[in-house]
């Protein structure tokens, strides 16, 4: 794929960015996280739904490019059925690693999807506490 060669794209950063996993809304979730990069103007909200501290259900919506949209299916896939604790150590090394590498003009793309993650967290965690 002219992709892969020309841009430094690996087949599974394609593959979540032509098939994204867990794309959409959650009503009503238990967190929600919401961050942006006004430099690139990429924008990812994660919705999370949890029980007994376990992500049950993880959806997003990304406005961004390729490496935004793949990211963000990634760290969903990551963060599915794992304990709110285990989830929130997801780093933007985990998300980049776990699709073989991006380009490093597109890293700050794996940053953005694992801090909605950690943000949509931290909103259960704060809910949680009232």
């Amino acid at each position: 794929m002219i992709y892969i060669a020309e841009f430094g794209y690996s087949k599974k950063v394609m593959e979540h960015f032509m098939n994204p996993k867990n794309v959409g809304v959650i009503e009503n979730p238990d967190g929600y996280g919401k961050v942006g990069n006004p430099v690139c103007g990429d924008l990812m909200e994660i919705f999370i739904k949890v029980k007994d501290d376990i992500i049950t259900d993880i959806k997003f919506k990304t406005f961004g490019c390729g490496s935004a949209i793949a990211t963000s299916s990634m760290v969903t896939e990551l963060a599915k059925g794992k304990h709110i604790d285990e989830a929130i150590k997801i780093t933007r090394s985990n998300v980049a690693d776990e699709l073989d590498g991006l380009p490093p003009q597109k890293m700050h793309c794996s940053n953005l999807a694992a801090d909605a993650l950690h943000e949509a967290i931290k909103d259960y965690k704060n809910k949680k506490k009232k």
